[in-house]
């Protein structure tokens, strides 16, 4: 995975108002942290930072990181967004080692088209969207592809049939379901409905009247 370099200023100001204010100056407030050095606050340029994490590797970019006159190897580890915007707010960056083994979750994609699937009706359900793997900072995976075409109703694939690249690893319980083919949804019938909410089912409803009615006239000829 190429390394991407991204400059983080130093000795940003504490504060949420000086945080909305460095937002709005278009930079994002952050933290360097890991490998024994002490927490340092920084901040980044927002749109450098959005082009370094919407690369094909995404957030598992890993990066060179400028922050004064040093450099870092670093990961965005935790990205705080707006509720809304779905912007980021704040980042962590986490410095590692070349050598080191780290964890991180790795989207998982979906290929192919589960043609017996389809044909009989059914959907595909997503069971896992992404993957908790381990392995050296260079060799994380942009994402996991998962071959649904030779799924059909009723099957499952799971963790342990997932094709991971070389010195990628997971601790996941291998059977956990990935994607699962799904038959169609049965449709209820009116009567059914009725019977589920509570009431009586049309046909029940028309017997009771009939017997309500034969005990009426019963009640006359006495």
């Amino acid at each position: 995975m190429a390394e991407i370099q991204l400059v983080a200023e130093p000795g940003r100001p504490e504060g949420s108002s000086a945080s909305r204010r460095m937002r709005r100056d278009g930079r994002i407030p952050a933290v360097v942290y890991g490998h024994g050095i002490e927490p340092i606050s920084v901040s980044v340029d927002a749109r450098e930072l959005r082009v370094a994490l919407n690369g094909e590797a995404g957030s598992r970019a890993l990066l060179d990181l400028r922050v004064g006159s040093e450099r870092h190897l670093a990961v965005a580890r935790q990205l705080q967004r707006h509720p809304v915007r779905h912007t980021v707010t704040h980042v962590d960056f986490q410095v590692v080692s070349r050598d080191e083994i780290i964890s991180a979750e790795v989207p998982i994609l979906l290929v192919g088209e589960a043609i017996e699937v389809h044909r009989g009706g059914g959907t595909v359900g997503q069971e896992l969207n992404t993957l908790l793997v381990k392995a050296r900072p260079a060799d994380l995976p942009a994402h996991l592809e998962v071959d649904i075409s030779e799924l059909s109703i009723g099957q499952t694939i799971r963790v342990g049939e997932v094709s991971l690249p070389d010195g990628v690893t997971t601790d996941v319980d291998p059977d956990h379901a990935v994607a699962i083919g799904q038959g169609p949804q049965a449709m209820a019938l009116p009567e059914e409905e009725a019977a589920a909410e509570g009431g009586a089912a049309p046909g029940e409803a028309a017997g009771a009247g009939q017997a309500a009615a034969a005990g009426d006239d019963g009640a006359g000829e006495s």
